[in-house]
């Protein structure tokens, strides 16, 4: 964790910011594979959004509020800010916001079936539920700051 602390520690100093305005420390996917890739994404500026399970117990992003992004090393890669967050039914995702995701094609096609299974493997795994088309999902929009 040391090497996370200094490395937002010298974000907010390079920036000017809090240093509790950090919100989260995370890697993207459920495997050392796809942090890799997806980490890559945002720190290119390709993936600028990303879409979770809405859990009820789970603590929801605040606009503004700031996230490390890890690779699958858990190494810091880059530092994002939550610019908007929605909670709607996983089929009223728009096919912007897929795009936004950056993933694959950046198809709507192809992100609705990679999120599909990705979100009933979640849902089953760790959140001891069914995945369905109306599920709630929590989308949101960030941009890489460093």
């Amino acid at each position: 964790m040391n090497k996370i602390n200094d490395f937002w520690m010298n974000f907010c100093q390079k920036h000017h910011v809090d240093p509790e305005e950090l919100e989260e420390v995370f890697a993207f996917g459920r495997n050392s594979h796809d942090a890799d890739v997806l980490s890559d994404l945002v720190n290119r500026g390709i993936k600028t959004a990303t879409t979770s399970v809405y859990d009820l117990d789970g603590a929801m992003p605040v606009v503004g509020k700031y996230a490390i992004v890890l690779n699958g090393k858990n190494e810091p890669v880059c530092v994002i800010q939550n610019k908007t967050v929605e909670i709607m039914p996983f089929k009223n995702v728009s096919a912007e916001h897929a795009y936004l995701e950056g993933e694959g094609d950046r198809s709507y096609e192809y992100w609705r079936k990679v999120h599909e299974k990705f979100f009933a493997q979640e849902c089953e795994e760790d959140l001891d539920t069914t995945f369905t088309e109306n599920t709630e999902v929590v989308c949101e929009t960030f941009e890489k700051v460093d």
